[in-house]
């Protein structure tokens, strides 16, 4: 491998035993939030995320709903550090979720839901940060030093760890098993071969990314990547969302990137993906189950044998990491030094 790519590379690669850490590292502060969830059970969550982190407060939003029937809200952190607002949070879980805990806007909104009254809980990488310290509980995403600026371990962490707050508030055997197998498994999706994507996307000048359920947080975060590591400028949309007009920008010249998720909402999702071929889209489709699908233009990515549909998901953004050092390099980025970016971004 040359030096481009080589931190990214090398991160995403530590990926599985930064989960595996983590089930000892969190277990105690899981406890400890599980215990006063029990004595009062919020009625609503709220999350407050930026950038990754936001994609990871998308995919918590649908565990929880999902599996807890609890709607999650996103706050808008500016409510508080710019407008000094307060919000009714009394007795409701605030959750809020990043990996340097540095941003000041998420500081100041966990203060102020703190001081409505409610349970707040800051997932971190660094739990001595100024969000750790704002928050009744820290839940430590123990993906240990990141250097790279594009984050890949730490967001892949907090997606297990967002499953296992999830397996433990449920008592779900189906998702223990799923955090139980996910380094396992991640280090086989690293392996995975995407290179037939490379070709499709290495001169293209814009791109769409397709989720649903659970692939919903991965498409968002795959677009972001694009943009930020390899100047390509994506969306990423649900597939449902799609339709209400976005699916006008559909043509040969702009590729479609879909995550194709294992639960009940992949049916819907390949119905989009047959429609798209029919339309003469370049649609690069990443799915476990690899059946010829008879759609013209749809290039076949691999992902892991389907287990869990969350566990799954989470896979899929492991093998996007992967593929992605390889884009920048034919589209001759520096993964490394993304333009006009940093590796904590401060903002109020």
């Amino acid at each position: 491998m040359t030096a481009i790519g080589t931190g990214l590379a090398a991160e995403l690669r530590e990926a599985p035993d930064a989960v595996r850490r983590q089930a000892d590292a969190i277990a105690p502060a899981l406890a400890a939030l599980m215990a006063r969830l029990a004595r009062r059970p919020p009625a609503l969550v709220v999350s407050c995320a930026r950038g990754s982190s936001a994609h990871a407060a998308t995919f918590a939003k649908h565990l929880i709903e999902r599996y807890l029937g609890i709607p999650v809200a996103e706050a808008a952190p500016n409510i508080a550090s710019v407008y000094r607002r307060g919000l009714r949070l009394k007795d409701q879980l605030f959750l809020a979720i990043s990996q340097s805990g540095a941003s000041d806007d998420l500081v100041e909104t966990a203060a102020m839901a703190r001081m409505a009254g409610a349970l707040t809980a800051a997932l971190v990488n660094d739990d001595c940060s100024p969000l750790a310290l704002a928050c009744d509980i820290v839940l430590p995403m123990a993906a240990g030093t990141e250097h790279s600026v594009a984050a890949t371990k730490s967001f892949i962490s907090s997606l297990a760890a967002l499953l296992r707050i999830v397996a433990q508030w449920t008592d779900d055997a189906v998702l223990r098993r799923g955090c139980d197998r996910l380094p396992e498994r991640l280090a086989g999706a690293a392996k995975l071969d995407w290179s037939a994507a490379l070709r499709p996307l290495a001169g293209a000048t814009s791109l769409i990314a397709i989720g649903r359920g659970p692939t919903l947080a991965i498409a968002r975060e795959a677009a972001l990547k694009l943009k930020e590591t390899c100047a390509l400028p994506a969306e990423a949309f649900s597939s449902a969302e799609f339709r209400h007009g976005p699916i006008a920008l559909v043509s040969p010249a702009h590729p479609v990137i879909v995550f194709a998720p294992t639960d009940e909402s992949r049916a819907g999702l390949l119905e989009l993906v047959a429609d798209l071929g029919r339309k003469s889209a370049c649609v690069l489709l990443a799915q476990s189950e690899h059946a010829q699908h008879h759609i013209p233009r749809v290039v076949a990515l691999p992902a892991p044998i389907a287990e869990q549909a969350e566990a799954d998901a989470i896979c899929l953004i492991q093998s996007f990491y992967a593929f992605l050092v390889g884009l920048a390099r034919r589209r001759g980025t520096n993964i490394e030094a993304p333009p006009h970016l940093q590796k904590v971004t401060r903002t109020r």
